[in-house]
């Protein structure tokens, strides 16, 4: 790809979601991507962050909640202040990454944008980089570009990309078409994906003109779209803060697959890149079991500084944040997540279930754990 395109490309990291299926590790005040879910010293925003770098440089933003800036800072301490953008509130994904474009486009209408969400574990990094490199150079031609992932297994978790014909594009001998994304199928409908070979899995990546990502936004969102452009207007300048607090609030909440992607591919105006690489949304306990091998001597994966484990005749995984001895005997699959308020005891099948216990949490009114 020309130096010139690359010089045109900036990287927007939205770092939201608490991630309910990992509490009581993650919670409203530690959302997961502050933490190393992955054994490697280094927590998911980190290395999202460093991903990035050899493709954009000191090119990087981040959209994080206000609650979460001394942290983000803490772990990203190259981060400029006109790069953090905090939200007051929750607002999905379709004000945060417009509101990343409406700055971006108000500084140099040319960028390109590229954004990664802060959770996510992937590699071999190059891979991921060669993929977002062709991405760039398809967005260039004029188009919303998404990078899926090759399905391993019939998910009914994930929401798909349905692919096309063959793009011509310089640089990017791997760009189709998008014909649709498709919500969360059954696991039957996904087997059908699967074996069809035309379906990806959506996660979320999107790179795109800022010019054409506010066009489609303006489209199916005006009032989405005006707001943001009023408060990205006061961004460089010393209004900032008292017109984000004005108008933030009064912002509808929405995805931007709703808002910008699904609409787009209907206009014809989505590309896919096809991820090669392995990639995997951190999504409950088991993905950490799937991360973090097992103690060949215990069977058990162990997780936390200091963590005081015996097991006999026992599997799982044990994320302990206290020094509180675990002991597990006969017990097989088996998930404990021991932090100093709040314990949770559960299987790998049952992980995605704990979403559930946060919501009933959150119901009878037991919000100091959450």
């Amino acid at each position: 790809m020309n130096a010139e395109i690359l010089a045109r490309f900036y990287g927007v990291i939205p770092a939201g979601g608490v991630g309910t299926r990992l509490w009581p590790l993650s919670r409203a005040a530690a959302p997961k991507f502050l933490h190393d879910l992955t054994g490697s010293g280094s927590t998911l925003i980190r290395a999202t962050y460093e991903r990035m770098i050899p493709l954009t440089g000191d090119r990087i933003m981040v959209v994080t909640g206000m609650a979460h800036r001394t942290a983000v800072l803490a772990q990203l301490p190259e981060l400029a202040d006109e790069d953090l953008v905090l939200e007051s509130e929750p607002k999905d994904s379709a004000a945060a990454i417009g509101l990343a474009a409406a700055i971006l486009h108000r500084r140099n209408p040319d960028l390109i944008m590229g954004s990664f969400a802060a959770d996510q574990v992937i590699g071999p990094v190059e891979v991921f980089q060669d993929a977002v490199r062709e991405a760039i150079a398809t967005a260039a031609t004029g188009k919303i570009v998404t990078i899926g992932i090759r399905p391993t297994l019939p998910s009914s978790g994930f929401g798909y990309i349905r692919t096309g014909a063959k793009l011509e594009v310089d640089g990017a001998p791997s760009a189709r078409d998008v014909v649709e994304f498709v919500e969360k199928p059954s696991e039957d409908t996904a087997r059908g994906y699967l074996a069809s070979g035309d379906y990806l899995w959506n996660a979320g990546m999107f790179v795109a003109p800022v010019s054409l990502m506010l066009e489609h936004l303006a489209r199916n969102e005006p009032a989405l779209h005006d707001g943001l452009q009023e408060i990205a207007a006061a961004w460089d300048t010393p209004e900032r803060d008292e017109v984000k607090a004005r108008i933030w609030p009064t912002l509808p909440k929405t995805a931007i697959d709703y808002a910008v992607a699904e609409p787009a591919a209907a206009a014809g105006d989505v590309a896919v890149i096809p991820g090669v690489f392995n990639w995997d949304d951190v999504g409950d306990f088991a993905a950490i079991g799937r991360l973090n091998p097992a103690s060949e001597s215990t069977g058990i994966t162990v997780m936390g500084d200091g963590a005081r484990v015996y097991s006999d005749d026992a599997s799982g995984i044990v994320v302990s944040d206290t020094k509180r001895v675990i002991a597990l005997i006969g017990i097989q699959d088996v998930v404990i997540v021991d932090t100093p308020d709040a314990l949770l005891v559960t299987t790998k099948d049952h992980a995605q279930s704990v979403k559930k216990a946060v919501e009933h949490l959150k119901a009878s009114g037991d919000i100091d754990v959450l």
